[in-house]
């Protein structure tokens, strides 16, 4: 493999750093911009527009596939559900499915919310993670459909509060639009929002399910590993 960062005069670290900064946290890209400048670190905002575009779904593949390769998600319960994104004042919609742990398993952005989106959208899921015991769904009627088509419909579940883990999932992405101010495309949407899920899973450890040292030894344990990714 060849190096990624052989035509750049900064450091991989100092790459891998910006990318980190401005996916991970709810920050714009001058605010990133300001902090590394603090740190003696004197870039653009348009430099850490550059460096996420190129590098940002290269270290989301990676993660993504080493969370493959580990089998670190399950297929006992997933949560699907959707969520509406402004684009030029177009209403477009983001799918996501969650392993019942919190795992954000996929992301998908689509212009329309019928039978053909939800259906593409599992198949996708499937094809990347095969097929689950359980798909807990809102009640929206393309889930039905789409299931019906894939031969799941009896492992369905619809429920008011059955749907919590994929609702809460959809907030640190909405943290981060804010910060973005909207995206201007839906190829955009689907690049930021993978690489967003990616990076999420690969920092979250649970911190109200660990003691504060396990916790601390799978920070340390993922930071590690970031540092390592395209070395």
């Amino acid at each position: 493999m060849r190096n990624p960062f052989r035509y750049f005069n900064s450091s991989p670290e100092v790459i891998r750093l910006t990318v980190m900064m401005y996916i991970r946290y709810p920050l714009s890209l001058r605010q990133v911009e300001d902090i590394l400048f603090e740190r003696g670190i004197d870039i653009c905002h348009e430099t850490v527009r550059y460096w996420w575009n190129r590098f940002g779904p290269m270290f989301a593949a990676a993660i993504r596939k080493r969370r493959l390769h580990h089998r670190s998600f399950s297929q006992w319960r997933w949560h699907l559900d959707e969520v509406f994104v402004r684009i030029n004042g177009e209403t477009h919609y983001l799918w996501r499915a969650v392993d019942h742990e919190g795992e954000v398993l996929e992301v998908f952005a689509t212009k329309r919310r019928d039978r053909r989106a939800a259906l593409k959208f599992l198949k996708r899921t499937m094809k990347r993670y095969g097929r689950p015991r359980s798909i807990v769904t809102d009640r929206l009627r393309s889930y039905r459909s789409a299931v019906q088509v894939i031969g799941n419909a009896a492992d369905q579940e619809c429920g008011r509060w059955l749907n919590n883990r994929a609702e809460n999932s959809h907030q640190p992405f909405r943290r981060r639009e804010r910060a973005i101010a909207k995206f201007r495309g839906m190829k955009t949407l689907q690049k930021f929002a993978a690489a967003h899920a990616s990076i999420h899973n690969h920092f979250n450890n649970d911190r109200h399910l660990n003691r504060r040292d396990v916790f601390k030894q799978n920070r340390s344990a993922a930071l590690a590993e970031w540092r390592q990714l395209a070395a």
